[in-house]
This record gives C-alpha cells, sequence and structure tokens, in this order.
C-alpha cells in the first residue's frame, strides 16, 4: 500500500434507505457487482476488498489517480440506485413503493444520504477494515455463513483461497 498517493486506500460503505433489505436479491447483488466492475474497467477505481450484505455494502478500494472522489461514490452511487428502482419496479412493487420520498430532486431514494468514506492510513486499520468486512456475514445478526469465504458476494474467498468469480480484485499489496 502506496502512502504518498492522490487517494489513499479507503473503506467506504454505503446503506440502503431505511436500512431497508434491498440488496439480498441476488439479481441485484450481480447488478452492484457489475457496476463496480465497470468502474474498475474504466480504471476509475481498484477494488481490493467488498462485502454486499443485505441493506448495506461495505468497500475498500482507491480511487485512480486523477479522478474525483466524490465524483466516482456519486456516480456509482447514482447508477446503483436507478438500476435497483428499474428491477424493484418490475419485481417487487410494493418494496419499490417503499422508497418513495418527497424530495425536491427525486421521487425515489435507494441509498441514504451521506454514505462514508474513511482513509485508511495505516496497515493496521486497513488490516481491521479487511477483517471487519469479512466477518460481516458471519455476524450472529446477520449468520447467513459459518464462514467468511463460504458468502458469495464477498471478498473473502480470494484472500483465503484465491478465488475471484467476478474478476474484480486487485490486492491489497498491489494497490
Amino acid at each position: 500500500m502506496a502512502v504518498l498517493e492522490e487517494h489513499h486506500v479507503q473503506f467506504f460503505t454505503a446503506v440502503c434507505k431505511d436500512w431497508l433489505p434491498l440488496l439480498q436479491d441476488h439479481a441485484i447483488e450481480q447488478l452492484v457487482i457489475e457496476a463496480l466492475k465497470f468502474r474498475v474497467k474504466k480504471d476509475q477505481v481498484k477494488d481490493c476488498a467488498f462485502v454486499i450484505m443485505p441493506n448495506h455494502l461495505h468497500l475498500i478500494w482507491r480511487i485512480t489517480k486523477g479522478e474525483k472522489r466524490e465524483a466516482v461514490q456519486r456516480d456509482f452511487l447514482k447508477f446503483t440506485a436507478r438500476e435497483i428502482l428499474k428491477h424493484l419496479q418490475a419485481n417487487d412493487p410494493a418494496l419499490h413503493t417503499k422508497l418513495q420520498v418527497a424530495a425536491a430532486d427525486r421521487a425515489h431514494q435507494v441509498w441514504k444520504r451521506d454514505s462514508m468514506s474513511i482513509d485508511l492510513y495505516s496497515e493496521k486499520f486497513f488490516q481491521q477494515k479487511l477483517a471487519y468486512i469479512h466477518a460481516n456475514p458471519c455476524q450472529p445478526k446477520w449468520n447467513l455463513v459459518a464462514h467468511p469465504a463460504d458468502y458469495y458476494y464477498s471478498s473473502a474467498a480470494y484472500y483465503e483461497e484465491g478465488k475471484d468469480p467476478f474478476q474484480l480484485l486487485t490486492h491489497f499489496q498491489e494497490i
């Protein structure tokens, strides 16, 4: 992890509006993966870790030099919100209705405002967040899997077994 970079490696969290379980549908999880892959292919980010939980997601990524952090995050969230809304309108109208808001700039809202983005300045802090991301599906609150590498929509298997079915990860030692 290089220290003298325009953008530090970041821990990014986006939470669904009202903590609704919008991300538990496999089609929506795949939609989020495709949006992330698009950012990686456009060389806007290098993603070294992620987990998609039922109502939030965590990423550890580095915004590429020359890119504006706010713009990359905004565009990622805006695109995923638009695609999630389309999917829910067609497949789960009741959940789609729960996303209605009375805002001047939108009729629906997918993501809670003010997503969290924290620069990871030290190796220790980075390792702490990496472990947190991978352990998230195993927490008693979720109990989605017994072992982190068993959770498909996570980078845990990449670090434990070398598996990257999504072809979007860069090892943290290489970013």
